[in-house]
Parts: C-alpha cells; sequence; structure tokens
C-alpha cells in the first residue's frame, strides 16, 4: 500500500489537521517549474512549518495523556477506597458496578488515546522520511542530512510509552478485579500436576509493539517485581552470555537441531552491569516423546565470583557454604543447587566452553502475580553481540563477558561485525491449561491476528551465533532467508484497540512502501461527511464477508484448524497452498549439496570431479527423459484456472519477489526443523520388514515352480527370483537411507513413490508372461494334435 493512502486511511479523524500535508508538500515538488534557490527556500519553510505544527500538537497531547492518566489514578483510588465499608463516612453508599465501568470506560478512551498517539508519531515519522526522499530523488539536492538535524532538536517521535503502559495497566488491573487485584509472589512458577505447558514464540514488528502492548494489558497486568520502586527502562534489561566450544560447536548444533539432552549454558544478569548477581543457567531440551519437559534450572553467583567458577578456583561447596551456615532455605534446595553448580562447571571445564554471543533486550512481562497459567514475555531492542577472540581482537579477554558495552543500545561504540541489532521485537506465550482445554478466547484471537508471526522454536542464541559467525557457522536456522520478508500483514477484521462505544477498529498496519510519482492515478478523490462514512462502512462489510469465505475455503484444504481465526497467511502457507506440478520439495533447498559438492571437486580436480561431473549430467538427462515420457503418456489434468490455482478468483497470496523455494547462501546449509519420535523409527522397521516378507513369498513362489520341471517353469522361477532379490535390495537400501535422514532429521520426502509400483509393474509383467507363454503353448499343441 501507497504512503499517501495509508496516511488517508490510518490518521485520527479528530486530529486530521496536526498530521503532516503530506499531499501538498508533494504537490509542490509536482509543480511544473524550475527549482531554484528561491524554491528551495520556499520549500524547506513549508516543511519547517509542519514540523512545528506535529511537534507542537505531540507534546500538547503527550502531556494531556499524563494529565488524564493522572485524574484517573486519583478517581480510581477514591472508588476503590469505599469498597471497604469500614471507610465509609456516614451516608456514603459503596461503589456500584456501574462507577468501575465508567472508570473502566474512561481508561479504554486513554489506551486508544496513547494508541492514537504513537501511531501519529509513526505515521508523521515515516511521511517526513518519505517527503525528503522524494524532494531529494525529484531536485538532485541532499536535503536529508540537513533536515535529520532539524529532527533532532524537535524529536517528536521520540517519545517513550513504556511509562504510560505500567500505569495504566495497574490502574486498568485494579478496576476490572472491581479493586481487588490478584497478589502473590510475582516469580513464582507453576507446580500445577496435569497441565499442558505450551510456548510459542512470534516476530512482531516495531509498528506493532506498542498496539500490542496496549491490548494485552487489558487482560493481563505487567508483571512488576519491585512495585515500591519508580518505574526505570533500565529495569528492564536482560543480558545473558551464552556459552559454547569455538572449534565444534556442540551446543549451538545440539540446540539448532532440538536433539534429545542438548543442552544450553548462559550467564544472565538484569538491569545495568553494576549488578552484584549473575544467574548461572542451564536449558535441557527433551523430546515429547520421553514423557519429559525442557528444563531450566539455575543458580545465583555474585558477579566477582564467575571467574573464579569457570576456572575451577571456586567450587560448588564453597559457593554454598555460607548458605548453609545461615539455613534460610531448606537442605534439599541447596543440595539441589549445589549438584547443579558441579554439573555445569564440570562441562566448562571438559568441554572447553567459553563466552560467545551475548544477548540484550527489554522485557515487559504480563502475568497475574502468583499464577503461570498465562505468561506472556515481550522483548524489545534486541541486540546481539560478539564475545570472543577468535579473530586475534581481545573482546573479553580473560574476563567471562566484554566491559565496553553496558545498557547503552545500540550500542554504537561497537564495530558493525560485532554486532547484530535484531529488527523485530519477540513475543512468547507460554500457556498451562487443563489437559483438553482451550486456551482463553482472547489468547486465540491475538496469536491469529495481524500484529505477530509465528517463528516456532526461535532463539536468540541461535540467532546471534549464526549471523556473527558467518565464516565458522555453515548449519544456519530455518527462519534466516526469512529476515528480508516483510511480516506486517493486512489488518484482522474485529481486531485491535477500540475506544468505547466506537464501531470501527483503530487498529492499522500494513506495508509502508516508497512512493511513486503516480502513486495516487486512478484512485477516486476522498471524500468526506456521511457519504465517506458509508462507503467505508460497506468497504469493511465486504472485508468480513471475503475473509470469511477466505476462512472457510482454507478449513475445506486443511490449510487450518477450525478453531483458527481469520489471519493472512505466511509465507510457508502460501508457498504450500499453490500447486506444484512436479515435485513436493520442502520449502528449503539447503538440504541437496550437488553444486558446492560439485564446486569443491572441480577446484581440487582429479578423478573425483570427473565421477561427480558424469553423475550430475546423468541425473539431469534421465530428469529430462522423465519429465518427457510424463507429458507425452496420457493421464488426466487440471483446469488451469491461472495464476490463482484453485483460488477461483480470490487474490493470489504470492507477493512480488516471493520464491517458491528458499535456496541457502553458497556453502551454507538451512537445518529444517523435523520432529522425530520413536514411532518413525519403528514405522521405518516395519516397512522394512513388510519388504522382507514379500521378499521371501517371492522367493518361495520361485522354488515351488522349480518343481514343474519343464522350460517354461523354470524361466517363471527364474523371474520371480530376480524380482525377489531386487525388491530385498531396494527395501534393504531404501532402509539404510532412512534411517540415515532420521538420524540427520533431514526433512526429506519420506514415502515411496517409486518402490511399490515398480514392484507391482514387475510381478505384473512376470504373471502375464508366464501365462500368456503358458496358454501360447498350449494352444500350439493342441493344434498339432488336431
Amino acid at each position: 500500500m501507497r504512503f499517501g493512502q495509508q496516511l488517508k486511511q490510518s490518521l485520527n479523524r479528530d486530529w486530521v489537521f496536526n498530521y503532516i500535508d503530506y499531499e501538498g508538500l508533494k504537490a509542490t515538488l509536482r509543480a511544473p517549474r524550475a527549482w531554484d534557490h528561491k524554491t528551495e527556500q520556499s520549500f524547506i519553510e513549508q516543511l519547517e512549518g509542519e514540523l512545528d505544527k506535529v511537534y507542537t500538537f505531540q507534546k500538547v497531547k503527550a502531556e494531556e495523556i499524563i494529565r488524564r492518566i493522572a485524574a484517573s489514578e486519583k478517581e480510581v483510588t477514591d472508588v476503590v477506597g469505599k469498597v471497604d465499608s469500614n471507610t465509609l463516612a456516614p451516608g456514603e453508599e459503596s461503589p456500584s458496578e456501574e462507577d468501575f465501568e465508567l472508570l473502566e470506560e474512561d481508561l479504554s478512551d486513554i489506551i486508544a488515546d496513547v494508541h492514537d498517539l504513537a501511531k501519529f508519531t509513526q505515521l508523521n515519522y515515516t511521511g517526513f522520511q518519505k517527503i525528503i526522499k522524494k524532494h531529494d530523488k525529484v531536485t538532485g539536492l541532499a536535503l536529508k542530512p540537513v533536515f535529520a538535524t532539524r529532527l533532532k532538536q524537535k524529536p517528536f517521535y521520540q517519545d517513550n510509552y513504556d511509562a504510560y503502559v505500567v500505569k495504566l495497566s495497574k490502574l486498568y488491573d485494579t478496576v476490572r478485579t472491581r479493586g481487588n487485584p490478584v497478589k502473590g509472589d510475582s516469580s513464582a512458577g507453576g507446580k500445577q500436576q496435569n497441565f499442558v505447558r505450551q510456548t510459542t514464540k512470534y516476530w512482531v514488528h516495531p509498528d506493532n509493539v506498542l498496539e500490542l502492548k496496549l491490548i494485552i494489558l487489558k487482560h493481563l497486568p505487567v508483571l512488576v517485581f519491585n512495585a515500591s520502586k519508580a518505574f526505570l527502562e533500565d529495569d528492564t534489561a536482560i543480558s545473558s552470555i551464552y556459552f559454547d566450544n569455538t572449534d565444534t560447536w556442540e551446543l549451538y548444533e545440539g540446540r539448532l537441531k532440538k536433539t534429545e539432552g542438548a543442552e544450553a549454558i548462559r550467564i544472565r544478569w538484569y538491569g545495568d552491569m553494576s549488578t552484584e548477581t549473575a544467574f548461572i543457567e542451564r536449558k535441557t531440551h527433551r523430546e515429547d516423546w520421553t514423557g519429559e519437559e525442557s528444563v531450566k534450572a539455575r543458580f545465583k553467583l555474585k558477579e566477582k565470583n564467575v571467574n573464579a567458577y569457570l576456572r575451577g578456583e571456586l567450587t560448588p561447596e564453597q559457593i554454598f557454604e555460607k548458605e548453609r551456615r545461615e539455613q534460610k532455605r531448606p537442605e534439599k534446595d541447596i543440595a539441589s543447587d549445589e549438584q547443579l553448580a558441579r554439573e555445569i562447571q564440570y562441562r566448562v571445564l571438559t568441554r572447553k566452553l567459553g563466552p560467545v554471543t551475548r544477548s540484550f533486550y527489554h522485557r515487559t512481562a504480563f502475568q497475574l502475580p502468583g499464577d503461570a497459567r498465562v505468561r506472556i514475555s515481550l522483548d524489545t531492542e534486541l541486540a546481539m553481540t560478539r564475545e570472543d577472540n577468535l579473530d586475534g581482537r581481545q573482546r573479553a579477554g580473560d574476563n567471562w563477558r566484554r566491559m565496553d558495552i553496558g545498557v547503552d543500545w545500540p550500542f554504537k561504540q561497537l564495530p558493525k561485525e560485532d554486532v547484530e541489532l535484531f529488527p523485530y521485537a519477540v513475543l512468547e506465550v507460554k500457556l498451562q491449561t487443563q489437559a483438553g482445554q482451550e486456551p482463553p478466547q482472547w489468547i486465540r484471537e491475538l496469536t491469529s491476528s495481524h500484529l505477530v508471526e509465528a517463528v516456532p522454536k526461535f532463539s536468540k542464541y541461535i540467532h546471534g551465533t549464526s549471523t556473527l559467525q558467518p565464516k565458522r557457522i555453515n548449519l544456519l536456522p530455518y527462519w534466516t532467508p526469512q529476515m528480508h520478508v516483510d511480516i506486517r500483514k493486512p489488518v484482522s477484521h474485529k481486531f485491535g484497540i477500540e475506544r468505547p462505544g466506537a464501531s470501527n477498529d483503530i487498529s492499522s498496519s500494513g506495508n509502508l512502501d516508497d512512493d511513486s510519482d503516480d502513486e495516487d492515478a486512478g484512485l477516486p478523490p476522498a471524500r468526506n461527511g456521511s457519504q465517506d462514512d458509508e462507503d467505508l462502512k460497506r468497504l469493511r462489510d465486504a472485508r468480513d464477508i471475503q475473509e470469511q469465505n477466505e476462512l472457510d475455503r482454507r478449513r475445506d484444504y486443511g490449510t487450518i484448524d477450525n478453531g483458527d481465526a481469520p489471519n493472512a497467511l505466511d509465507v510457508e502457507e502460501r508457498i504450500s497452498a499453490q500447486r506444484l506440478y512436479d515435485s513436493d520439495h520442502p520449502i528449503y533447498d539447503s538440504d541437496s549439496d550437488d553444486e558446492d559438492e560439485l564446486e569443491v571437486a572441480r577446484q581440487k580436480g582429479g578423478w573425483q570431479y570427473h565421477f561427480l561431473v558424469a553423475r550430475h549430467k546423468a541425473k539431469a538427462l534421465s530428469s529430462t527423459v522423465l519429465n518427457g515420457l510424463v507429458a507425452v503418456l496420457p493421464r488426466p489434468r487440471a483446469t488451469d484456472v491461472g495464476e490463482g490455482g484453485f483460488q477461483l478468483g480470490v487474490p493470489s497470496w504470492k507477493q512480488p519477489g516471493e520464491v517458491k523455494h528458499f535456496k541457502a547462501p553458497k556453502g551454507k546449509r538451512i537445518h529444517v526443523p523435523v520432529r522425530v519420535e520413536p514411532k518413525v523409527q519403528l514405522a521405518t522397521e516395519r516397512t522394512f520388514l513388510s519388504w522382507l516378507e514379500f521378499s521371501i513369498l517371492l522367493g518361495s513362489i520361485a522354488a515351488t515352480l522349480l518343481n514343474f520341471g519343464d522350460s517354461l517353469a523354470l524361466a517363471a522361477a527364474w523371474a520371480f527370483t530376480i524380482i525377489a532379490v531386487c525388491a530385498l535390495l531396494y527395501s534393504v537400501g531404501l532402509y539404510l537411507w532412512r534411517v540415515n535422514m532420521i538420524k540427520k532429521r533431514r526433512a526429506v520426502t519420506y514415502h515411496d513413490k517409486v518402490g511399490p509400483t515398480l514392484l507391482c509393474l514387475g510381478l505384473f509383467a512376470a504373471v502375464a508372461v508366464s501365462f500368456g507363454f503358458r496358454l501360447g503353448v498350449g494352444g500350439w499343441n493342441g493344434g498339432l494334435k488336431g
């Protein structure tokens, strides 16, 4: 969607005259006249006027929101104070349900204002950037560096809304619970039994972060560990140092492949670098079929003792000696932590683990205190940095972490190759539901909305290490090709921030494409008043009907579950829904290393290179012949209904520039996650045994035919024997190949489309020839006798 159109659709009607006059500025640039110094000065004055207007409105509106929050806080305190009948004055009544509903409505209106103001700043900042870009392109003059200074002097786009979120969360939770918010240990975890625990991860575009927070706080309060302390952004900072063996990268590969028992060892701290406490953590992956859950265990250690612990100079017994004397915790818990410290120290020393990657982010957690059934965390300003000394640069030196960075994101002091700034926020949803129970409806709506992009098993450590070590890491995570795909989607209907009593959603997200000079060609002029409202209502109704029809169609084709809410398809879903005439390959092509293998062999030369060239050409020739035969042979063919395939008039899901397969970079492979359970291995064994049984049966038939004694029976016996031996050899090869692929957890086509067909054809040919000769010989002999 073009930005001019996006701006028209997304603006708040009450603030319409306070937005950047994007069309007016664009009209000035398009005016057919010579662009001289006077024209340039006039355009700059017009641009300055727009900047002053936007900056002034944003500042005034932000101050108004602060005053409204303060006023609402006073009202909430007064109403909640009257809940207790003992505090009521004579003749004073307890607050009614209507009083709380009015407070909730007022807070919802403030939340909508915060959302609108954030969207206001986002749209205007984008508008200024795009109009400057258009100016430089049209006039050939470089205004961008100069105007960047003006933007910094009036930074309307740098307001931090996190403090608003925390305050509104507390007030809304108080009103929602009618003055009785849930209290308890903020760090309490779930120890309930018979619960199904599920963790899913999503990417969130920066444009949608604040809207997501405002939606969540209406259902879950922001989790504050120290309510008596004023909110500081640095308190939400979390840093982790991940360890690995830089020769084998065994922990990286284990976590990437999700092998049973794979570990991640890290040291984490909260806040800035001055914190005195570090947490030594170990995460252990458990496969679902084991019946066990993946475990994260950790213990506390003074920061000054970390280096001694990692070198083995400080033993686990010494770490917990003081705690044992004070007896502030049960001996069982201390012994458990001591055992964990012993195991981690042993692994660090024996496996030669050292610091390799740091992750940094600010976390906003949403959870009812003491209730772990629903826990949501949103990590923003995510960055990964190098901590190793592999290239000779002393980043951390002999210390366990580098000291030249802290919480000063985006770490501008570091060279580009030392830092990876992740472009999205990461949402993690942890659910504990009773077996057979559905997650809350609002969670299902949220996770299927346009605001998030599901990325199962996403790992900050895996992404950071694979990105920061391009010369040492050749096995990449499956989401690597998606990093350059825009994850923003069309707005889901009837989902987003709504004002009380409003019928239309305020939420607006979209891909703000670059403008072109003919971006508005063919668009009808905008209209004001009731007619525009009616047209907008009809368009939204039509969109809702179309989305519902699309949802029903996807259910019919089995691309979603019945419980899913309407949602635009992601790249994988769009690709899988396309017609694939000649293959059912996995999405990623990295498992085929023929080209890389051929290139390596070419550099070495010799007989191996010539062998690979011959094999490559033979494979290409056989593929060409097979495709030719398939094209020639008569068979049922699908009716071509155009680019949309079976969509039959529904707009194509495939977006410009989208390809059917993602290709791994040269010399790299993309690991596609494959879930391997024991029953997969057992099914492979059962299939092999079935082939073996069938081969023995054919051999028995061949042995029986030998008893007939004539030459025809002998030929038939030979035919069945050859088929039995071929089937046996084929099944052995297929079994070994499947076992190898399962062991490597490769995403390949495991079902056998060729073997059963060839076997049936061979048996049919052998039986047909045998019967044909038998009947032919019998008929000929009968003719002679006659």
